[in-house]
C-alpha cells in the first residue's frame, strides 16, 4: 500500500480511535478540577490494589514451608487489608464516579439548551438537518444511558484496568522474564483490540441506521404514549402498530447483528487463537522453569496470578467500553447542531439585539414594503413582494387559504424571521435597527399552536409579559377571556397547576385552552403591548361561544392595533377592515361590506362558507 493508503489508514485510525478518546478528556475538565485529580488518585490506586494483593498472597504461599505463624499471620493480615482496601475503593470510585457523570451531563445540558436559544429566530427549529442534529444531542441526556458524562467516568475505569495491567506486567517481568510479560501483554491487548474493533466496525454502522432507529422510536413512543391511546383503541390499530414497531426495529438491528456475526465469528475467532496459544506457551515457560527449580515457589505463584490476572484484563470492559464508544456521540451531534445554528445565526436578529429601543413602538403604523421570504430548502416563495400597512387603534383582518402565508407573515413580524427581501417598518424606523427582545415586549400573540404550559394557571396567563406580574391584572385577564370561573372551581383556584400528573392539577378542553392563550394576550396588552396578533383565535371555539367572545373581545381591544387572522368570516367580518392574501401577495383590502360588493376572491371564500353553514343548518332541520 502506498503512502495515500498509509495515510487514509492513518486518519480513519484517528478519527476513531484517538479523536474519541481525547473529546472525552477535553470534557472531563468541566466537573471541576478537585474532583477530577481525587479520581485519577483513585483510579490509579484501585488498578494497583490487586496487584497488591497478588503479590501479598504470593509472598504468603512462598512462606509457608519455612516461615513461623506469627510471621505469617500477619502477612495474610496485611494482604487480606489490601484486598479489603480494594473493596472500599469500588464504591468509592463508583459514587464520586455519580458527581462526575452528573456535572459533565449538566454542562452537556446547557450547552444544547445555549445552542437551541441562540438565535432570536426559530429557523435551527424547524430545518429538519438541524433538528436530526439536536435529537441525536438530547437522546442520551434524556434517557441517562450512554451519556457523555458516562463517557467520562469510563475514562476513569480504563485507568483501573490498564494499570492493573501494567502492574502485572511488571510483576511477571520481575519474577518470571521480561519475554513472558511482553508475550502475555501483547496477547491481552490483541484480545482487547478483537473487542474494541468489533465494537467501531459496528458502530460506523449505527450512524446509516439513524432513520430507522427514529421510526422505530417514533412506533414505540406512538404506542405507549397517551396522546394516541384512545384512537389506538377505537380504530383498534395496536396490532399494526406492533408490527410496524417490530419490523422497523429488526431492519435497525439486522445491519447491525450482521457486523457482529462477522466480527464476532470471522475476525475475533483468529485473535483468540492466537492470543491462546501464545498464552499457551508462556504458562509451559513458567510451569516448566518452576519445574527445573529456576524459580522459586514466591515467583511461581507471582507469575501465574498475575498471568492470569493480566489475561482476564483482554476481556470486553463492561463499565467502559459502550459507554467511551458511544457517550460521545451526543457531544458531536451538538457540535454539528451548533455548526448549523452558526449558520442561521449570520443573518439572524440577535445581530441587532442592543439596538434601539422599542417601548411605546408603533404609535402611528406598521409597514411592510416588498417583504419576500421562503422557507430554507423550499423552491418557492411563501410571502412574494407583499405590501400592507397595519395602523394604529385598526383591526386588520388576514384571511386566504392554508399556506396562503398568513402565520409566516406573522412570524416575520415577531422576528422569528427575518424577510430575505423588503423592509418592515415601524413608524419608519426598519425592524432590524429595533432591540429584538425589546420589541417583542410590545406584541401580545395568539399563536394558532399556543403552548399548553404544564405550571399553575396564573403562570399560563403571566407568561404574556413575565416581566410585569401582578395578581389583579392576573385576575382581570381571565375574566376578561371568560375563563376566571373555570379557574375558581379548581382546588387551589389560579394556583392549580394546568396538568392531571401535577398534585391538584387538571386538564382543560380545547375551548378552555384557547381562552388561556386570550388571556395571555390579554395580559401582555396591560402590560404595555401595543400590537395585538391573533393567530385563530377561536378556532378551538364553537360558533355560539365564538360569537359570544367575539362581542366581549373586540370592546376590550378597542384603540389597540391588531392582526385577526381565521378561518371563520363570522370572525373577521367584525373587522375594521380586510385583507386578501394569495399568492404570497395581498391581492384585497377593504370592508366586508365593499369586498362583497366587489365580487372577488373574498366574496368567492366568504360565498363558499355561508353555503356550508347553511347546507349544515338545513340537515339539522
Amino acid at each position: 500500500m502506498g503512502p495515500g493508503g498509509s495515510r487514509q489508514r492513518w486518519d480513519a485510525h484517528w478519527a476513531e480511535v484517538i479523536e474519541p478518546r481525547l473529546l472525552i478528556v477535553s470534557n472531563i475538565r468541566h466537573a471541576g478540577f478537585a474532583i477530577t485529580v481525587f479520581l485519577a488518585i483513585v483510579s490509579v490506586t484501585a488498578g494497583l490494589a490487586p496487584v497488591g494483593f497478588v503479590i501479598g498472597i504470593s509472598n504468603v504461599i512462598g512462606r509457608i514451608p519455612t516461615a513461623d505463624f506469627p510471621s505469617l499471620a500477619a502477612a495474610v493480615i496485611a494482604t487480606f487489608a489490601m484486598f479489603f482496601a480494594q473493596q472500599l475503593l469500588t464504591p468509592l470510585l463508583a459514587s464520586v464516579g455519580t458527581v462526575l457523570k452528573h456535572r459533565v451531563d449538566g454542562y452537556v445540558h446547557g450547552r444544547v439548551i445555549e445552542a437551541s436559544l441562540r438565535t432570536a429566530g426559530i429557523g435551527p427549529l424547524e430545518d429538519q438537518e438541524s433538528l436530526a442534529g439536536l435529537r441525536e444531542a438530547v437522546e442520551s441526556l434524556r434517557t441517562g444511558w450512554r451519556t457523555p458524562g458516562d463517557a467520562c467516568v469510563a475514562i476513569f475505569a480504563l485507568v483501573v484496568r490498564y494499570v492493573r495491567l501494567i502492574g502485572f506486567l511488571v510483576v511477571i517481568g520481575l519474577a518470571i522474564s521480561w519475554l513472558a510479560a511482553t508475550a502475555i501483554g501483547a496477547s491481552t491487548l490483541l484480545f482487547r483490540y478483537g473487542h474494541r474493533s468489533g465494537l467501531r466496525i459496528r458502530m460506523r454502522v449505527w450512524p446509516r441506521m439513524m432513520g430507522l432507529r427514529r421510526e422505530s422510536a417514533y412506533f414505540r413512543d406512538t404506542g405507549l404514549g397517551v396522546g394516541a391511546a384512545k384512537e389506538i383503541r377505537v380504530f383498534g390499530i395496536a396490532p399494526w402498530l406492533i408490527e410496524r414497531y417490530r419490523t422497523s426495529h429488526l431492519a435497525f438491528l439486522g445491519p447491525m447483528w450482521r457486523e457482529r456475526r462477522r466480527v464476532n465469528v470471522n475476525r475475533f475467532l483468529w485473535f483468540s487463537t492466537v492470543g491462546l496459544a501464545v498464552v499457551a506457551a508462556v504458562f509451559v515457560i513458567i510451569l516448566r522453569s518452576a519445574a527445573q527449580g529456576e524459580v522459586t515457589l514466591t515467583e511461581l505463584s507471582l507469575g501465574l496470578q498475575a498471568a492470569i490476572g493480566a489475561i482476564l484484563l483482554g476481556e470486553f470492559y463492561h463499565e467502559a467500553d459502550d459507554a467511551t464508544q458511544y457517550g460521545m456521540e451526543a457531544v458531536r451531534a451538538l457540535a454539528g447542531f451548533e455548526r448549523r445554528v452558526e449558520g442561521f445565526t449570520a443573518k439572524d436578529a440577535l445581530a441587532v439585539a442592543d439596538g434601539g429601543a422599542a417601548t411605546g413602538l408603533p404609535r402611528s403604523e406598521i409597514r411592510l414594503e416588498g417583504v419576500s421570504f421562503t422557507y430554507p430548502g423550499a423552491s418557492r416563495p411563501t410571502l412574494d413582494g407583499l405590501d400592507l400597512t397595519l395602523r394604529a387603534g385598526e383591526c386588520t383582518a388576514l384571511v386566504g387559504l392554508n399556506g396562503a402565508g398568513k402565520t409566516t407573515l406573522v412570524k416575520l413580524l415577531a422576528r422569528l424571521y427575518d424577510a430575505d427581501e423588503g423592509t418592515i417598518f415601524v413608524d419608519g424606523r426598519d425592524v432590524r435597527d429595533l432591540s429584538v427582545d425589546l420589541w417583542r415586549r410590545q406584541l401580545a400573540v395568539i399563536f394558532q399552536n399556543f403552548n399548553r404550559y404544564e405550571m399553575s394557571a396564573a403562570d399560563n396567563v403571566v407568561f404574556g409579559a413575565i416581566e410585569h406580574r401582578a395578581d389583579d391584572a392576573v385576575r382581570a385577564a381571565v375574566e376578561a377571556a371568560g375563563i376566571a370561573t373555570v379557574f375558581d372551581a379548581l382546588p387551589y383556584g389560579l394556583s392549580s397547576p394546568l396538568s392531571p400528573s401535577l398534585d391538584g392539577g387538571t386538564d382543560l378542553s380545547g375551548g378552555q385552552w384557547q381562552r388561556v392563550a386570550i388571556a395571555r394576550a390579554l395580559y401582555a396588552i396591560d402590560a404595555g403591548a401595543r400590537l395585538l396578533i391573533l393567530d385563530e383565535p377561536t378556532a378551538a371555539l364553537d360558533v355560539r361561544a365564538e360569537a359570544q367572545f367575539l362581542n366581549e373581545f373586540f370592546p376590550l381591544t378597542r384603540g389597540v392595533m391588531s392582526l385577526l387572522i381565521s378561518h371563520r368570516f363570522s370572525s373577521v367580518r367584525r373587522a375594521d377592515r380586510i385583507v386578501v392574501l394569495d399568492g404570497g401577495q395581498i391581492v384585497e383590502d377593504g370592508t366586508h361590506d365593499s369586498l362583497l360588493a366587489g365580487n372577488g376572491r373574498y366574496a368567492e371564500l366568504f360565498n363558499l362558507q355561508a353555503a356550508r353553514f347553511a347546507a349544515d343548518d338545513e340537515d339539522v332541520r
